[in-house]
């Protein structure tokens, strides 16, 4: 064929895959390019407003400044946004270590093993987390004795079990795909060199595993700790319970429902918000390429 020949072929080609395609139609990708700064600077100013409006309203009608009031309710409440980090993080720990288990379970070569850590998996992976959280905090006792032995089990610490299922059955999955998604010759290398199952999956699978789960392990940390209010209405003393105990304290002011909500909408924001964009960052760096 000359040099001066046309090249145009009338066969469909496949264009090669470009990742970047769909990156503005995409969410996450626009939280993870965002700064940061402009976001916490929105909320401020919409903070602001709301407070300077509050504050307005209720000088008209001759009630306490709103903005004040919340100001002095806030060591308050910020005492109960620290029980909800304290249930977000022993929960997160029970289910990644019973998560982890039952993972490798799922991918036993034993199949009573493998379908019964399926069945677990599924179930409590697919139940509404308020129906899980209600069955532990009314089936659960609140004392346990033995003998002369007695011990008391307070609600948070029911809570905390409460969440911990569907955050073990969701590390769970995680956990098998990681495993199941690394080469086949990564076995067969292992089994060709001699290695046990254990050792195979102790020394070779789970290290290389470590990196793939960690963007979906913190994924599941945020969104264990936007659900720890569900355990206000089990009567839980976290932020949401405190803050309706502020509320009731100043006479239920319906000029103080906006002020105290939004300020509990800003710190989960501004305590989960930094972790979503560290998770898309972290995805992107451990995504394989192909």
């Amino acid at each position: 064929m000359s040099k001066n020949s046309s090249t145009k072929c009338d066969l469909p080609v496949l264009l090669p895959f470009n990742a970047s395609r769909g990156k503005e139609t995409s969410f996450s990708a626009l939280l993870a390019d965002t700064n940061p700064w402009y976001v916490i600077l929105f909320l401020a100013a919409g903070f602001i407003i709301i407070g300077v409006s509050e504050a307005v309203a209720a000088g008209n009608a001759g009630r306490p400044n709103p903005f004040i009031t919340l100001i002095k309710w806030v060591p308050f409440i910020m005492k109960g946004f620290i029980l909800n980090l304290a249930i977000s993080f022993f929960a997160m720990a029970i289910g990644t270590l019973a998560g982890v288990v039952l993972g490798l379970m799922q991918i036993s070569l034993l199949l009573p093993v493998r379908y019964s850590s399926w069945a677990v998996t599924q179930f409590f992976r697919n139940s509404p987390w308020l129906v899980l959280l209600f069955s532990i905090m009314l089936l659960l006792p609140y004392h346990i004795e033995i003998g002369e032995f007695s011990l008391s089990i307070p609600d948070w610490i029911k809570a905390t079990i409460g969440f911990s299922l569907p955050i073990m059955a969701n590390i769970s999955e995680v956990v098998r795909g990681a495993v199941q998604s690394l080469p086949t010759g990564q076995w067969e290398s292992a089994e060709s060199l001699a290695f046990t199952r254990l050792q195979t999956m102790r020394l070779i699978i789970l290290p290389q595993c470590i990196k793939r789960m960690i963007p979906p392990w913190m994924n599941w940390y945020a969104i264990l700790t936007m659900a720890t209010p569900l355990a206000s209405i089990m009567g839980v003393e976290e932020a949401v319970r405190f803050s309706q105990q502020a509320l009731e304290a100043e006479g239920s002011r319906p000029e103080l429902l906006m002020p105290f909500y939004s300020f509990l909408l800003v710190i989960f924001f501004l305590y989960c918000y930094p972790i979503a964009r560290w998770t898309i960052r972290l995805e992107k760096r451990f995504m394989v390429k192909m």
